[in-house]
């Protein structure tokens, strides 16, 4: 191998998050370390990555089949919606245990200073579900931050003319803080502790 490869999958390891060139130079002496059957079937898998896994068409959360397990799960409340701004948000709720109903992803929050406005946050696809599956609440799990409470505002005047209870999950998450990097506990205390919008 030459040092050029192991320059270059530096470089590509660093543009992760949370992986800088330090940490990636070191993810790349462990794999050369590493046994050789490991190392091949982590590239593989890797490399499988863009034709095994989908976006959900009904909440847009990531799986192997499209709808996710998660909205073709029937023992599902479909009457529930829990809406979050990331993937990593929806699985730390799923973590918890507690929520047993739907979900909506919205990919983002509104950040006009960001460039992100409301037609980048898959809204319309919300209230098309909101409308079509007779839901009854949405909850709002947005991180307690400038942008997550314009986001749950803009959410709750999107779903007005739908007659749905909005809810936001209730305080104990830190403010400013990541849903994702929330242990489970603080999680279910702030879904319990829900207070409508």
């Amino acid at each position: 191998m030459s040092s050029g490869t192991i320059h270059e999958l530096t470089a590509l390891l660093s543009r992760l998050p949370g992986i800088g060139k330090r940490t990636a130079a070191r993810l790349v002496f462990h794999l050369l370390d590493a046994d050789t059957d490991y190392v091949r079937h982590l590239g593989a898998t890797v490399a499988a990555l863009p034709d095994k896994i989908f976006r959900c068409a009904i909440c847009g959360n990531l799986d192997e089949s499209n709808p996710c397990h998660l909205c073709a799960d029937p023992s599902r409340d479909a009457t529930l919606i829990c809406v979050v701004e990331r993937i990593p948000d929806l699985w730390a709720v799923e973590t918890g245990g507690t929520f047993r109903g739907r979900y909506h992803v919205l990919h983002g929050l509104l950040s006009p200073l960001d460039g992100v406005g409301p037609d980048d946050l898959n809204l319309a696809l919300l209230h098309q579900n909101v409308t079509a599956q007779q839901v009854r609440e949405v909850i709002v799990a947005t991180r307690p931050s400038v942008e997550g409470e314009a986001t749950a505002l803009l959410i709750q005047q999107t779903l007005a003319d739908t007659g749905v209870a909005v809810s936001r999950i209730a305080a104990g998450v830190p403010h400013g803080s990541e849903i994702e990097y929330t242990d489970a506990r603080t999680l279910e205390r702030a879904l319990a502790d829900r207070k409508a919008m």
